[in-house]
């Protein structure tokens, strides 16, 4: 009896690979009539690549409403990739002198009360910049210093009006504890 469950069962597998082996070979391809290949997507607004991987577009007002260059960034995106450098920089010679041989531990508890306030710099600049494009702008890049802020938004065509100054001064304000007279708002002609 058991023989006879152990051949059957055998047989049940060797049937199920047979079959897979045949639908194998007769379809090859699944995605054959679709035109698409395995792996492959296409983006939303139909466009087979994507921009920001390739980096070129074609001098048209990109996504982010800047008007792209031959290097396809706009001014927001060369401003951003700009401060994120200039962070990286000071970032490394901060961690060099807390990490140099005789430092005291002033100096580097310094230098680590310096590390954390970029980090929550960068988080602040980067809410400000969120919540100024939810108001409907296109792009917006900030700029945290030790006495202000400044703000550049890309402006609309008739230029920043008093009404937009005043959303973004209030964004600013909320997030920051910096008062009016240290705010800059700059529009950026796009």
């Amino acid at each position: 009896m058991k023989l006879w469950k152990r051949n059957a069962v055998v047989a049940a597998i060797v049937l199920f690979v047979c079959v897979a082996v045949y639908l194998n070979w007769n379809y090859p391809d699944g995605t054959a009539d679709t035109g698409k290949t395995l792996g492959e997507a296409a983006l939303v607004g139909g466009q087979a690549q994507d921009p920001l991987l390739d980096g070129e577009q074609t001098g048209e007002q990109g996504e982010t409403g800047g008007e792209t260059g031959e290097g396809g960034s706009s001014y927001f995106d060369a401003a951003r990739l700009n401060r994120q450098q200039a962070r990286d920089s000071a970032l490394s010679l901060l961690q060099d002198a807390a990490a140099g041989e005789g430092v005291g531990q002033e100096a580097v508890d310094q230098a680590n009360l310096t590390i954390q306030t970029m980090a929550e710099d960068t988080v602040t600049e980067a809410q400000i910049e969120n919540l100024v494009m939810a108001k409907g702008y296109a792009d917006c890049v900030a700029f945290i210093g030790e006495d202000g802020i400044n703000v550049v938004v890309s402006a609309p065509e008739a230029g920043l009006a008093e009404s937009d100054t005043a959303k973004i001064m209030d964004i600013v304000l909320s997030e920051t504890p910096f008062t009016v007279q240290q705010v800059k708002i700059i529009g950026a002609e796009g």
